[in-house]
């Protein structure tokens, strides 16, 4: 991999560094001002730290996430940072009827929506593929099924706003590593969906934009936990990845990639020599910490 990293990464790094900070300089935080958001997983991690950053921005917030308790202090803490509003809905985002609920309180509350950050997600462990067939349907049913649930009871609003949706997905949805079967399976269907999706809405002329994010490995403590005792790579900041996440949402991107150069390195090298670099992961595991279960 040395002397393939030596030709496509300084040329790689060049088109994203320049496409990167040249769009970075379009992006203004008074874009988000006024803007009704409702943004789920926001009781830890990443979507906590999205949470912060559009409070700051004067956004209206309607957050959820399983546990009340952080809700409340992440909505406390959205008031006192400056949001035009903030209040919670707690609930697990398997519930056929959380979506309704949620849009029943932005119509009531707001009369609309503007941007809908899909965020949350369900547990799954970093470890061989045991046979659980039970925990794949499960999974899939918080990790994608709850996702579509969400953005179709959201798109009749979202429609008359000409708003966004914002889907915070994985490296995992494009390339299959190992001990993440059923994560990387919920990942990859996202993608299937909401990249068909995206393209409906523009054949039927209507404004609403999907931005996909593909994230890399991000000091969320649910990650570290899950996976530093095999991966020996250095995590990036969960607060700028939020920043990233809610720039491109508001930009309207199609993609986001975060952290830029390791995600679109990844995911150029797959693309040339797929099997070359799945070896290369496998051999940089530290494979003795892996469990089976």
């Amino acid at each position: 991999m040395g002397r393939l990293q030596k030709i496509l990464i300084p040329s790689l790094g060049l088109v994203l560094a320049f496409w990167f900070y040249s769009a970075r300089d379009t992006f203004k935080p008074e874009m988000l001002r006024g803007k009704r958001v409702i943004v789920t997983g926001a009781s830890s991690g990443i979507g906590e730290q999205m949470a912060y950053h559009l409070a700051r921005m004067e956004a209206h917030l309607l957050l959820t996430a399983r546990t009340e308790a952080k809700l409340q202090k992440v909505v406390e803490r959205c008031l006192e940072l400056g949001a035009a509003s903030a209040r919670y809905i707690s609930g697990s985002m398997d519930s056929p009827s959380l979506p309704q609920q949620l849009l029943r309180e932005a119509e009531n509350t707001w009369g609309g929506l503007d941007m809908l950050i899909l965020n949350h997600i369900g547990q799954s462990s970093f470890t061989y593929f045991s046979g659980d067939v039970e925990h794949v349907r499960k999974l899939m049913e918080t990790n994608f099924v709850s996702y579509v649930a969400l953005a179709t009871a959201a798109l009749p609003m979202l429609k008359e706003s000409e708003g966004s949706i914002v889907v915070v997905s994985s490296i995992a949805g494009r390339i299959a590593g190992p001990f993440t079967a059923p994560y990387s399976a919920t990942k990859f269907a996202l993608e299937g969906f909401f990249s068909s999706l995206r393209q409906e809405l523009i054949i039927d002329k209507v404004n609403v934009s999907i931005t996909l994010c593909i994230l890399g490995y991000i000091n969320t403590e649910s990650a570290v936990r899950a996976v530093s005792h095999v991966i020996p790579d250095t995590p990036a900041p969960k607060e700028e990845c939020a920043l990233e996440i809610i720039r491109a949402g508001a930009l309207r991107h199609r993609q986001l990639h975060y952290p830029a150069r390791a995600v679109g390195t990844m995911l150029l090298i797959h693309s040339i020599a797929p099997e070359l670099f799945e070896s290369i992961v496998r051999g940089s595991y530290r494979l003795e910490n892996v469990r089976r279960t």
